[in-house]
């Protein structure tokens, strides 16, 4: 007999039977299939995934190209300075200096012969300056300071020693050279042909060249009482500046000298400097060296 308030075995097997279906078995109805839990091995993430990159190539070697010269930056050397070379051409019979700057070289003596031949500029020619030297002249070598020359048998045979003046006192201005042989001869050097120096020698300004106040003259000079005068004309032919100087040497010796003169400043104009001697007769000028140049207003 049972009574109100007890369960029966078989409600207890039904009971027992809905609860371990619904355990196992997933429920459905109107909201659809229950969620289910993600796999233990997938980890939830909210960061979408790396996309891997291609590791870039690497980038070839520039094609071989010779490498170029050097340059001043690249070796820490700064360009040489170019080089002032002496040249004595003729001029009235006589010896006459000039200047020219080129780039620099170890070979001076060459580039001296080469720039002798080839003859003065157009300023140089108009002040009567011409050169005796012929082409193909080579210094052959130079040993124990003396430079031995080839020289072509060319030119008018009463002209060769001025044209060995002109290479002597040239290449003498080199501390190398001290004396030059000349086609096998003994060696000779600048006193040889003192000679055939005028009496007033203008080492600066030189022909053409552009120049403003002060000027600096200089040059050598045998002169009565070593005393040197200087005037600047103008265009016009119009003394714009005198001055004068003392020779390192009197009457009967060649001597050094430097004389300074200013003027008023000037357009720039073709101009004429003249070193020359005062006649102790008679007062004039004598012995005049004229330079023609350009005077310039002070830079």
């Amino acid at each position: 007999m049972t009574g109100r308030g007890a369960v029966g075995p078989g409600v207890s097997a039904l009971v027992a039977a809905l609860l371990l279906g619904g355990c196992g078995t997933p429920r459905s109805g109107d909201l659809g299939p229950a969620p289910t839990a993600p796999p233990p091995s997938v980890a939830p993430t909210d960061r979408p995934e790396r996309t891997p990159t291609r590791a870039a190539a690497p980038t070839p070697p520039p094609p071989n190209r010779p490498p170029g010269p050097p340059t001043a930056a690249s070796t820490g050397t700064r360009r040489p300075d170019p080089v002032t070379i002496e040249l004595w051409y003729v001029r009235a019979g006589l010896l006459v200096p000039t200047r020219r700057t080129r780039p620099a070289t170890v070979a001076t003596s060459r580039l001296a012969l080469t720039e002798l031949a080839a003859g003065p500029s157009s300023a140089e020619a108009a002040a009567g300056m011409i050169t005796l030297l012929p082409t193909g002249v080579e210094v052959t070598r130079i040993a124990d300071e003396v430079a031995t020359l080839r020289v072509p048998s060319v030119g008018d045979p009463s002209t060769r020693r001025l044209r060995e003046a002109q290479v002597v006192w040239t290449l003498t201005q080199f501390p190398s050279v001290r004396q030059v042989r000349l086609d096998g001869a003994a060696p000779v050097d600048r006193a040889d042909y003192a000679d055939l120096l005028p009496p007033i020698v203008v080492t600066g300004p030189i022909p053409g060249e552009r120049v403003s106040a002060p000027l600096v003259v200089t040059g050598t000079a045998t002169v009565f009482e070593a005393t040197v005068s200087v005037r600047v004309l103008d265009a016009a032919g119009r003394e714009v500046a005198t001055g004068f100087g003392t020779a390192s040497c009197g009457s009967g010796c060649r001597g050094g000298y430097r004389v300074v003169v200013g003027w008023r400043p000037v357009r720039e104009q073709k101009g004429t400097v003249e070193v020359y001697e005062v006649s102790a007769e008679n007062g004039a000028r004598i012995k005049t060296m004229a330079v023609p140049v350009v005077l310039a207003p002070r830079d």
